[in-house]
């Protein structure tokens, strides 16, 4: 299995959404927040809760947030809080930062400084952030109903020359595969032949359990 470590800075409603879809795909997370009874309430889900400040740098070493792949800072409603976590993610050596900014001005700003990527509460949900976060081939889901989505996904390197009766998918991942594209937003091509071996570097795309198909894909079991 294979695990990321991701720090979450400011657990309002959408960084706890974040922590608790990570957490739910079994990641580590250290999460930080500076009210004692959200951070005891968060203790027994992620892997390290600590009370402090996000803007104090030696507080975030201390914490080892150093060794974090990806920091979510979640704080979006006090800008200075957010361009000073930035920043102390940066100095410490973050490679991906993930900053939430309340609306188009916040963006910019935190884009200025050096976030890597900026969401906003209004457009990007909590779990689609973690999603984001977690996904190694998934391209693209579009959610129907009852947990059954249309996705868009990365062949996995091991399927390539392989035709889709011996790698017997829909027993393995309760996938359906319906068609492919020679690229990210190509067109869409139908009847997929199951006698075929499947070429390197397309898109497949098909249909199944969200759930189910996500979490091997989060979890690297897509194979």
């Amino acid at each position: 299995m294979k695990k990321k470590l991701v720090g979450v800075l400011g657990l309002g409603i959408f960084g706890r959404a974040v922590a608790r879809q990570l957490s739910q795909f079994d990641q580590d997370v250290i999460a930080v927040d500076m009210k004692e009874n959200i951070v005891n309430e968060f203790g027994n889900i992620v892997t390290k809760a600590v009370i402090g400040d996000i803007t104090d740098k030696n507080f975030l070493l201390a914490v080892g947030l150093d060794h974090c792949e990806t920091v979510v800072v979640a704080t979006g409603n006090n800008l200075e809080s957010s361009v000073l976590a930035i920043l102390n993610c940066k100095k410490i050596g973050i490679p991906i930062i993930i900053a939430k900014a309340k609306n188009k001005i916040y963006e910019e700003v935190l884009y200025g400084i050096g976030a890597t990527d900026v969401i906003s509460p209004e457009r990007d949900s909590g779990k689609q952030v973690a999603s984001n976060i977690l996904k190694h081939h998934i391209e693209n889901i579009i959610y129907l109903e009852n947990h059954v989505s249309i996705i868009n996904f990365k062949i996995p390197e091991s399927w390539v020359g392989k035709n889709l009766a011996e790698l017997s998918i829909r027993q393995k991942y309760e996938l359906n595969i319906i068609g492919t594209r020679l690229h990210k937003g190509g067109h869409l091509k139908l009847n997929v032949d199951p006698n075929t071996p499947l070429p390197p570097n397309i898109i497949l795309v098909g249909i199944a359990n969200d759930h189910t198909f996500e979490k091997f894909d989060y979890l690297g079991y897509l194979k």
